[in-house]
């Protein structure tokens, strides 16, 4: 199966491709909007096959990557060292961050890619975006100038494997891988 993008209501880009379920939305100037998702969805249909290729180093917790994405993997994972941890651990934020990335420029003013609950943010100076916090009815919102450009939540009920400590576990961070 291909690469697939969607619209869904309130103008928000569905795009997946086999594992990969985002969500991409973004506010500003009509132009850029139109320009950066035509971005998104091209950088989109590239980033598995690109991801696929580098799986044996993505699963070890020291070979080498190559790639953007893989590379922002094995950044956000490198502070944990020596505890085993492999780049797959920010898999789906550092897909988010490419792929907001890629939709980003001029004229977007604020926006979001969500990749099964790890989120991309972009906030121009006196942007906000205000997010739900997953299986509560709880709200955060971040404004520009907070360093928080990622929030991720994680569960038992998702993939990952959370020892059964807690139902639902969310975090912000200054990248969303």
């Amino acid at each position: 199966m291909s690469a697939q993008a969607t619209w869904l209501p309130g103008r928000r880009l569905h795009l997946h491709h086999g594992p990969i379920d985002l969500i991409l939305q973004g506010w500003g100037d009509e132009r850029a909007l139109q320009s950066g998702y035509a971005a998104a969805v091209a950088r989109f249909d590239t980033i598995l096959a690109e991801l696929v290729a580098e799986l044996p180093a993505l699963r070890s917790e020291s070979a080498a990557v190559t790639g953007p994405t893989a590379r922002l993997m094995a950044e956000a994972v490198a502070p944990f060292r020596p505890i085993f941890i492999t780049p797959m651990a920010a898999v789906a934020g550092a897909v988010g961050q490419t792929i907001l990335t890629a939709f980003t420029r001029p004229g977007i003013t604020r926006a979001y890619a969500n990749n099964g609950g790890d989120i991309a943010l972009h906030l121009d100076p006196g942007e906000s975006l205000s997010c739900a916090v997953a299986g509560t009815s709880a709200r955060v919102t971040i404004h520009a100038e907070d360093p928080v450009r990622g929030i991720a939540t994680s569960g038992w009920r998702g993939r990952s494997w959370s020892m059964g400590i807690a139902d639902s576990v969310t975090i912000l961070a200054q990248t969303a891988a």
